[in-house]
This record gives C-alpha cells, structure tokens and sequence, in this order.
C-alpha cells in the first residue's frame, strides 16, 4: 500500500508543475486515502460496501482540509474544469439521494414482511408478493440508474491543474463506490422465470448460504429475495420456510442499518465539501 501512494506522489511531481516541490501534508493524505479505496475489494458485499462507505468518509474529510489550502484556491479559481468538478459534485449527491431512498423503502418493506411472518397468517404468500413487487420496482429504478451511470463515467477531460485532477480521481473512485453499493441493492436481473428459478437453486446451496463475502451470490439482499421466490414459486411450503426467511431478512435489516448510518454521514461529508467549494469560487 504505501509503495502504491509513493509512486502516485512521484507520478504526481513529475507531471505538475502547480505545486510545491514538496508536497502539502493534506495532498498526501488524499493521496493516500484514494490508494486505500483503490486498493479495497470490489465486489458489492454488505462488508466491503460498509469499508467503501468509511473509506470514502476518510477521502472526503482529507479533501475538507484540501479545500482550505491556498494553493487549492488559487488552482480552482484558474480551472477550466470548474464547471465539470460542481456538475460532478452534483451528480454524486443525486445518486446517493437515490441510494438513501432505496434503502429507506428497503427497510419499511422488510419490517412490514417480517412482521406479516411473525403473525403467521394464511395469507403470508400475498405479503411476500407484496414484497416482491416493491423490489421488483426498486430493482428497475435501480438497474435504470446503473445504465445512466455506465454513460457518465465514460467521459474523460483533460485537466492541466494537478489539485483539481485530484478532485477529479476522488470523484470518480466516489462515484465508482457509490455505483456497487446500487448494485447490492439492485441484485441481478432476472429476465424470466427460468433464470429466477437458477439464481434461487444457485443460493439455496449450502455453501453459498454460508459465504458472507460472496459478491457474486448470496449477499443479505440476494438470499431474502431468493427465499421468497421460492415460496411464491411453490417450491416450497411456507410455513417450513418462515424461519428461514425471518433470519434471513434479520440480516438483512441490520445490513440496511449499517449502510444506512454509513450512507447518511458520507452524504453529509459531501454535502460540507460542496458548500466549500462553492464558497470558493464565490469569493
């Protein structure tokens, strides 16, 4: 890790020439986050969604500090990209918005259905249908999301400022971040009934119950859904399968609590940040 920060710092002094010869204590520390997030595990876990989530609190309170520097002033103000870095920092606020929303209506469907099971009622299945049409229209908003994403960090500029070709990276590995926690909360599609049905035999098997930090199968969101169409695929009896179901969407309540509290002090890192460096550029 630290040989990956010292050669983007050497990278960094060979190509610019808007900073000091030695650099600012707070630039290595932007540095040094972004090779943390980097270097972190891409897949869409609940586990390393919540590291993501804590790193990217890390990058933006280092970029908080960044915004004070002079230096940092002085390369905004003479930037041709400002217009892209607050059309960006928008951007970024919007789709965690969305994620914030996603995660509440989650949340509110979970302890309805969890509450539906605990009674215990003849009509369970119509509560777990219930369910089902609320993630299925989450799932499509989300997947919708995800297409508009894929075409937005696409584009490439060119930025002849090396702060702001920073804050550019910083965007882009926040954006990227943000892009696989959408992705947990989506799930895979699931086109027809046959591959529904695979993806549910896929994470019924044992060992994929058991794997925690599978980002491919079997996360908190994959395995409720996974549960429920196979009770309104009459696969199997509901009541046999209640218990399984309720431990399973315990799981997933707590792993929409962390994300939640994770989500919620990440946007409000964003939103100080934003504030700054509009204050910025209106002095």
């Amino acid at each position: 890790m630290d040989s990956l920060a010292e050669n983007s710092k050497k990278s960094f002094h060979i190509r610019s020439n808007s900073l000091p010869s030695k650099p600012h204590p707070v630039v290595d520390e932007v540095y040094e986050n972004l090779c943390r997030l980097k270097a972190s595990e891409a897949t869409s876990s609940s586990s390393s969604l919540c590291k993501k989530l804590n790193g990217l609190q890390d990058l933006h309170d280092s970029i908080d500090k960044l915004l004070r520097l002079p230096l940092t002033h002085r390369a905004l103000v003479d930037s041709k990209s400002v217009d892209d870095l607050l059309e960006g920092s928008l951007k970024i606020l919007d789709v965690c918005a969305l994620a914030k929303e996603a995660l509440s209506q989650m949340k509110e469907s979970a302890d309805e259905l969890g509450s539906a099971l605990r009674r215990r009622r003849d009509d369970t299945v119509i509560d777990v249908q219930k369910y089902l049409n609320s993630r299925k229209m989450i799932k499509k908003a989300m997947h919708k999301v995800l297409k508009g994403m894929e075409r937005s960090s696409s584009q490439k500029s060119d930025e002849s400022f090396e702060i702001v070709s920073l804050l550019k990276e910083a965007e882009a590995v926040t954006y990227n971040s943000i892009e696989f926690l959408l992705s947990f909360i989506a799930g895979p599609k699931l086109p027809s009934k046959i591959s529904r049905w695979s993806l549910v035999s896929k994470l019924m098997q044992p060992k994929r119950v058991t794997n925690k930090e599978d980002g491919a199968y079997g996360n908190e969101v994959e395995m409720v859904d996974a549960s429920l169409y196979s009770i309104t695929s009459h696969k199997s009896d509901v009541f046999v399968q209640v218990e399984d179901v309720q431990n399973s969407l315990r799981k997933l309540e707590s792993c929409i609590h962390d994300l939640e509290e994770d989500l919620e002090s990440l946007y409000r890192h964003l939103i100080k940040n934003r504030v700054s460096f509009l204050n910025i550029l209106n002095h």
